[in-house]
């Protein structure tokens, strides 16, 4: 069997390939670059000449060929791998009838717990933070047992630390009410604050008992992150942006986190996020793949999430189950805050080829995503 053909999809924000062989199977994946997916597909569209012809089950070559095929690295590139390899691993699965949790090792689960990403329910709601107590108690109704907010006020780049402290807490109290003292929660910060203020910051929430602080800081700096691992009271969890083995192995052998948070989609794919969850347990640190992009990531996270024994619970967004992404069709099965362990042969993914033709691509505008202060200047420069 030999890689026949490259389909390449701009489709929302995402960047999709299908990689199709000559008997007729094809394998979906997805790239989790989402600031870049025009560059994405460009190097996928460049490995094209690498890749037509070329046997698909000989995964962890390719991989390598991929990587190593130039003398340079970066987001664009590992997203652009990540995709391919999820493909291939597709192509595997159905080509034997199996799933790829079975390729890997064999499932260690029968279900995956899940954390939801907290939408917030305003309704006949005064406040931000009752909508927020109203949302989390939905979700608990609903059956997830971890919930996941962005915590710091809208402004907090221009509050003083008094006030961003306070407002903070105030948000953080009305989740755990909601939630309940029988539910995990997680605070994600998106590298929103200095090192100092982060530090005092998570001392202030320790009361509330989160799972994990996610990203406090920018993550120009892996033993940054690493320090601030170790100087926080509260356990941290670090990674969505890493593209390698060796910057997790780097991360962790500088003293943190307590868990890590590698995207199939970004850090070389099925094929590399495996060895990632390897290093993480070496260090008895806990796996929490990153997610958020939609059905392919979450089913190529989801095999993963069966095959390892270090998996603690994987990120999810109702917006999988949402009508726009009706051109992508999932056996995945939700019972809950759980998905069940998937049955189907390979990924459990399907294109509709005739809807994706009509989905429009609608890049996120870059500009929107910088925060600046009442002074002019980007809060995310420090």
């Amino acid at each position: 069997m030999k890689i026949e053909k490259i389909n390449s999809y701009l489709a929302r924000n995402q960047f999709i390939v299908e990689v199709i062989t000559d008997n007729g199977i094809s394998g979906v994946g997805q790239s989790a670059c989402w600031a870049y997916p025009e560059a994405v597909k460009a190097i996928v569209e460049k490995f094209n000449n690498v890749l037509i012809g070329k046997n698909p089950f000989m995964i962890e070559e390719i991989n390598q060929l991929l990587m190593r095929s130039g003398p340079f690295r970066g987001s664009v590139l590992s997203g652009a791998i990540s995709c391919i390899d999820i493909a291939l691993w597709d192509i595997k699965g159905k080509y034997f009838e199996t799933p790829i949790w079975n390729l890997l090792g064999g499932k260690v689960r029968n279900k995956i717990r899940l954390h939801l990403l907290l939408g917030i329910i305003y309704g006949n709601s005064k406040s931000k933070n009752e909508g927020l107590y109203e949302s989390a108690k939905k979700a608990v109704k609903d059956g997830f047992t971890a919930l996941k907010i962005d915590p710091l006020p809208d402004n907090y780049y221009d509050l003083s630390l008094d006030q961003l402290v306070k407002e903070t807490v105030e948000t953080v109290a009305a989740l755990r009410e909601g939630a309940g003292a029988e539910v995990d929660i997680i605070l994600e910060i998106h590298r929103k604050l200095t090192p100092m203020t982060s530090i005092h910051l998570a001392d202030s929430i320790k009361e509330f008992n989160p799972m994990f602080y996610e990203d406090p800081i920018q993550i120009d700096s892996i033993i940054s992150q690493s320090e601030i691992a170790k100087r926080i009271s509260i356990p941290v969890a670090n990674g969505e942006r890493m593209h390698s083995i060796w910057e997790f192995r780097e991360l962790l052998n500088h003293g943190g986190p307590q868990y890590v948070r590698p995207d199939v989609g970004l850090a070389g794919g099925i094929t590399q996020t495996k060895k990632i969850a390897s290093i993480a347990e070496s260090y008895h640190s806990a796996l929490v793949m990153h997610n958020f992009l939609g059905p392919v990531l979450t089913a190529a996270s989801v095999h993963i999430d069966a095959s390892i024994p270090n998996f603690i619970t994987q990120e999810f967004s109702l917006g999988d189950e949402s009508e726009k992404n009706n051109y992508l069709i999932s056996s995945l099965k939700r019972d809950g805050g759980y998905i069940l362990t998937p049955e189907n042969p390979g990924l459990g993914i399907e294109i509709d080829q005739e809807k994706i033709k009509n989905v429009p691509y609608e890049p996120l505008d870059l500009g929107d995503q910088i925060p600046y202060r009442n002074d002019g200047s980007n809060a995310f420069s420090v």
